[in-house]
Formats: structure tokens, sequence, C-alpha cells
């Protein structure tokens, strides 16, 4: 199965649900994420999936253009704007939505940088307990 990770900036909660998925479901899933206006990976991110035990440095961020030939089963948007920005997708492409809140927004107001980590954290594990329930749950 063929899935997309959509979000605004493709910077941090796409890239962690399509690390969690190579993860994860390698073997029943191939996943990529993609932005709507990609920016830079969170450097956040990357450190909270290492904790993990989740390597994604080597991830980049990708305009959801750059997959337009990719016959996508799911696209899953993360945030919002991307699910009110999403393109069409040809053929059997199912668009589902699974809002998560936004880590750096979240983190904006943190006092020290254990605490905007927390907010990494939870997100971070919310898309791992979404993941995990995948494929199946998307037959609901």
């Amino acid at each position: 199965m063929r899935i997309l990770f959509l979000c605004t900036g493709n910077s941090c909660r796409s890239q962690m649900a399509e690390g969690w998925a190579r993860h994860l479901k390698g073997g029943a899933l191939e996943a990529h994420s993609a932005g709507i206006d990609p920016q830079d990976v969170d450097p956040r991110a990357v450190r909270v999936m290492a904790e993990a035990g989740v390597d994604i440095s080597g991830q980049r961020p990708k305009h959801v253009g750059e997959l337009r030939e990719v016959d996508f089963d799911c696209v899953v948007t993360l945030c919002g704007h991307a699910s009110e920005h999403c393109p069409a997708f040809p053929g059997r492409t199912e668009v589902i939505h699974a809002g998560l809140q936004d880590p750096p927004q979240l983190a904006a107001d943190a006092e020290t940088e254990e605490e905007a980590l927390e907010h990494y954290r939870r997100i971070r594990d919310e898309i791992k307990a979404f993941v995990e329930a995948l494929p199946e749950s998307l037959d609901r």
C-alpha cells in the first residue's frame, strides 16, 4: 500500500509519520511525505524521533507536486491547511484527515527547551499510535 502523509510544511508531523511508517510498517506500507509549502525538516522532530530509535535525519522536505506521478492508495492530511488545500489525486486514491496539533506552534511559548521537546514527544507518540493502526484503520 502506498501512502502519502501531507502537511503544510513537510517539516515535522508528516516527516515523523513517514519515519514511523517506514520503521513500523516497512513491509506493509510504502510511505512518503510531502507539503503544500515545504520548509526545512525541523531539528526538534529529528531529535525526538532519534530518541525513539527512528532516524529521519536523511529525509528531505518535498513539495506535493514532486510526487504527482506516484499512484497513492491513501493520502493522510495531518493539518487543517493541508486538508483544505489538498490537491486532487487521480484514480482510487482515498484522502483522509487525521488532524494533529503542530509541535512548533505548541512549543512557541515554552520557557525551556525541555518543555518545547515535551510537545514534540507527545505528538510523536500520537503519530506512532496512528501509524501502528495502519492499514487496518483505513477500512473503518
